[in-house]
């Protein structure tokens, strides 16, 4: 159909409609068209991504400066904590944040201590500034660091259970166990330990002589004045302390030997009076040495000790763990008055639970138990009996009176196979109570080996050595004590 202008020939016209015909028909097709909508909708994307992207960014720096912070925080209260530090814990800390520029960000600090420990705990808030998240009106990023560092000199508590009996005598393992234990004492006491570190010797042989000053704190009914020390029953073995209150058995006084000499120079206790006239030695220096600190003293006594007697393992190792239990407190209190103990320790043993103190015994034997010998009750009943048993042995008793035997004398009150039940028995108590047992077996057979294995804490706490070896067992045991005493 031709439009108006056509029919009228008019040429003008005629490219006027055209030309507006072909606008109208961009104008229909734009108005058609979409791409431009995407066009606005990739900007707005853009500027999303470019916008979490910078909040990433934002969240990083954030990050990176409150790691920076906390590392910071972290030195300085570990340098803070340590007891050698000479400055106060709060120049320390704040020494360190200056030199890490960030003396406008210190911490706050609480400090606790005392002489045998440490605490230092800080608490730093700040806040970065962001770049991006500002544009959602977030203009700021909080940060916080918190730590605590401790050190802790624990006190330590140490029962040294020596063998001192007859075979001590040979291959010179008395002199090798003298060097030992007195090297063992200069490397625990030192000056950096004191009024920390208390030690108690306990020599052994045949049985282990307290000394008269534990011995009348004990329920005890004294039965002779010639030595004190005390008759355990298997019973006693099971628990790792002494009671106050149970009435314990006098040891009798006497040799068991079948020799036919005269006064007796070996008794099973020994006694402290010598009696020059009857050939009887002063022995105490092997009454047991209590909550000591004075390593020249304790170190005097270990030169004194002298091979004799028979060997009670159980016995010995029945007293070291005694005196690490809080229910001989009481005793050492009465001894640290009287001043057979360090006063400084008067409040010793502390309790098992005692978060600061290590208590721990080092057992040392050359050989095995034996079996037990006592006197038979009625040769033993009246005050002239025990009298004569003091300055006279089994043998001469039964040379002068035919009539008897020896075995109608004495007895066996324990077999060496009780006995070493016994010494496992109350190795195991200790350890129940969480005391940590070294042992030492020097020369000893394979089965003493075992035994005293089974005893110790775990097999690495057991040591088997031969000749000198025995000072680089003590000194060994004292190194690993004297690095369980610091704990961070």
């Amino acid at each position: 159909m031709l439009t108006y202008f056509e029919r009228k020939g008019d040429s003008s016209a005629l490219a006027l409609a055209s030309g507006l015909q072909r606008r109208l028909k961009f104008v229909r097709s734009f108005a058609r068209d979409e791409e431009g909508v995407m066009t606005y909708f990739a900007f707005f994307i853009l500027f999303m991504m470019l916008l979490v992207g910078g909040m990433g960014v934002d969240l990083m720096r954030n990050e990176l400066e409150r790691s920076k912070l906390q590392a910071t925080l972290d030195r300085a209260i570990l340098a803070a904590a340590d007891l050698e530090q000479t400055l106060t814990p709060e120049g320390v800390v704040e020494d360190y944040f200056n030199k890490a520029g960030l003396s406008d960000r210190l911490p706050a600090i609480t400090v606790s201590e005392d002489l045998t420990f440490r605490n230092v705990q800080a608490d730093a808030s700040a806040k970065s500034p962001t770049r991006w998240m500002k544009f959602v009106g977030v203009d700021e990023l909080p940060m916080r660091a918190f730590g605590a560092a401790e050190e802790r000199v624990n006190a330590v508590e140490i029962s040294v259970v020596v063998d001192i009996s007859g075979s001590m005598r040979d291959n010179n393992k008395m002199a090798n166990l003298q060097d030992a234990a007195k090297t063992f004492v200069d490397t625990v006491i030192i000056p950096d330990n004191e009024d920390l570190i208390s030690m108690s010797l306990v020599p052994y042989t045949a049985s282990t002589n307290p000394g008269e000053a534990i011995f009348d704190e004990l329920n005890i009914n004294r039965l002779h004045p010639f030595s004190s020390c005390v008759d355990f029953v298997e019973a006693d073995f099971s628990t790792p302390g002494i009671s106050l209150s149970r009435n314990y058995l006098h040891m009798q006084h006497f040799e068991a030997s079948f020799a036919t000499f005269g006064a007796i120079t070996n008794p099973a206790c020994p006694g402290r009076d010598a009696d020059a006239q009857f050939g009887i030695a002063d022995r105490g220096y092997e009454e047991i040495q209590a909550f000591s600190q004075n390593a020249t003293a304790l170190k005097d006594v270990i030169d004194q000790y002298t091979p004799r007697a028979r060997t009670a393992i159980h016995i010995g190792m029945k007293w070291g763990v005694a005196m690490l239990d809080p229910s001989f407190r009481p005793i050492n209190a009465a001894l640290a008055s009287s001043g057979e103990s360090d006063s400084t320790f008067s409040n010793r043993p502390v309790a098992y639970n005692d978060p600061s103190t290590l208590k721990t015994v080092i057992l040392m034997t050359d050989g095995k138990n034996v079996d037990t010998i006592r006197i038979r009750d009625r040769f033993y009943n009246t005050g002239s009996r025990r009298s004569f048993w003091a300055f006279n042995t089994l043998g001469d008793f039964a040379e002068r009176n035919d009539t008897f035997t020896i075995d109608e004398l004495a007895f066996n009150r324990f077999t060496a196979s009780q006995a070493d039940t016994m010494l496992i028995n109350v190795c195991n108590a200790a350890k129940a109570e969480g005391i940590l047992i070294w042992s030492i077996g020097f020369e000893v057979d394979d089965d003493s080996a075992i035994l005293m294995r089974n005893c110790a804490s775990s097999p690495s706490n057991f040591f088997r050595v031969e000749g000198v070896e025995i000072s680089e067992a003590f000194e060994a045991i004292a190194k690993q004590i004297n690095q369980l005493r610091l704990t961070q």
